[in-house]
């Protein structure tokens, strides 16, 4: 798969987004089937379909985070969250020059808390900056493509991200997710102890349900959701 945007200056100029689309990933532990890219193939997976669908300019992704929680295991690297926030602030600075004042972060990591904080912060004055996909976003998606599991229960390298590399991405994809199912049960000092206190493989949910099928199905939702994020960041109150 081609994680980067090939569009041309020439392209952008007959376009004239107004909004523009940043993937975030991360470079982190994903068990031993899915790559320490995961994230942010899965960020680049929506975003593409994103642009595919609507009016918008596609970044490049922003390809490591705040990887913290997975600090025990080998190969995961990580910034500080003023680091991302730093990124971000420049990123859209220099957005703004160009004429492109409205943003929408695709997030593919969950422990990105601070990209809420980010968004909180730039629609102060007005809609500016958009976080997708949202809990409800990722429900929708869920529901929509059949998925077994919850949330919580297939937090990372589970049945959603498993099934949506299988449909975008399956050459990512190495044998054994077919039985590496892992329930971690509650995990109320996840911030404190970081995920090796809940998992010795590095994998929390239902990897052994994932289908090609409901990779796509996901993604279509997804796509179709993503309206909402633009009708909001056009709002004028």
């Amino acid at each position: 798969m081609n994680l980067l945007p090939t569009a041309t200056s020439i392209d952008v100029q007959e376009q004239q987004p107004q909004v523009a689309v940043l993937p975030i990933g991360s470079f982190e532990q994903h068990g031993k089937y899915l790559p320490l890219i995961t994230d942010t193939a899965i960020a680049c997976v929506i975003a593409q379909e994103i642009a595919d669908a609507y009016p918008v300019h596609l970044l490049p992704p922003i390809t490591v985070s705040c990887s913290h929680e997975h600090a025990a295991f080998p190969g995961t690297v990580s910034i500080s969250a003023r680091t991302l926030y730093a990124v971000i602030d420049d990123i859209r600075a220099s957005l703004a020059r160009s004429g492109i004042h409205k943003l929408v972060i695709v997030n593919g990591h969950g422990g990105n808390y601070v990209l809420s904080n980010v968004v909180q912060e730039a629609n102060v004055d007005g809609p500016a900056v958009s976080l997708f996909p949202l809990g409800p976003d990722w429900d929708r998606a869920r529901e929509y493509g059949g998925l077994e599991s919850d949330r919580h229960a297939d937090m990372h390298a589970g049945e959603i991200e498993t099934s949506i590399l299988l449909h975008a991405a399956p050459e990512l994809i190495r044998d054994g997710y077919q039985d590496a199912d892992h329930d971690s049960g509650p995990r109320p000092f996840l911030l404190i102890q970081g995920m090796s206190a809940y998992t010795q493989t590095g994998v929390v949910g239902c990897p052994s349900l994932a289908t090609a099928v409901k990779g796509k199905a996901v993604l279509e939702s997804l796509r179709s959701s993503f309206s909402g994020h633009l009708d909001a960041l056009a709002r004028v109150d």
